[in-house]
């Protein structure tokens, strides 16, 4: 699984990857976590308001900082069923 965080660093941004990386782990994900913080990158995405979580390509949060169980309950409609 990829995610993304696109942001510019601010505490906000920070707070959303420590929740994501947390809840990822907390689930036994395999990921691989990217931070984006080119405003031009960010912009070409569609991003108009940061933070935003990006997983497998699809937008699935922007303008705010997630708490973990937010991000777990995002994280586990992604989940492959076996």
């Amino acid at each position: 699984m990829k995610i993304e965080i696109l942001g510019t660093g601010c505490a906000k941004c920070r707070a959303l990857e420590e929740n994501t990386r947390s809840a990822a782990e907390k689930l036994g994900l395999e990921f691989e976590l990217e931070k984006v913080t080119s405003l031009a990158e960010i912009v070409k995405r569609g991003v108009m308001m940061t933070p935003a979580l990006i997983v497998d390509g699809d937008l699935l949060s922007m303008g705010k900082a997630l708490s973990p169980d937010d991000v777990e309950r995002l994280l586990i409609g992604r989940i492959p069923v076996s």
